[in-house]
């Protein structure tokens, strides 16, 4: 199968869908104590950038969009189209952070 395209569009420009699979996702929590002290870090740099929680965060998108990717292969899907990502906080202190990536799994 060659790669799967993953598009945040509803459809794909010359590449009709034959089939609808069905909606797919993938779910990451990123460790404790990251967003508190991310916002800690934030409150401290002024007019900055950190780095390091930019690179956690990536980390995080890229594995929650992979996890989609492998649930939609699972179903025989060559792509995912309007794909959605979304970042939420959890735990009791709001100290972890939430990275779900869903969309609708197709075979075009």
């Amino acid at each position: 199968m060659s790669e799967m395209i993953v598009s945040t569009t509803p459809t794909l420009e010359g590449r009709p869908a034959k089939e609808y699979l069905g909606i797919v996702t993938g779910e990451v929590i990123v460790g404790a104590n990251l967003f508190r002290d991310l916002f800690a870090s934030v409150r401290d740099i002024v007019g900055g950038r950190s780095g390091a929680y930019e690179d956690v965060l990536q980390r995080a998108r890229e594995q929650a969009i992979g996890e989609m990717r492998m649930r939609a292969a699972t179903l025989g899907a060559n792509a995912v189209v309007g794909v959605d990502l979304d970042y939420e906080t959890v735990g009791s202190s709001g100290s972890m952070l939430m990275v779900t990536a869903s969309g609708t799994a197709i075979l075009y």
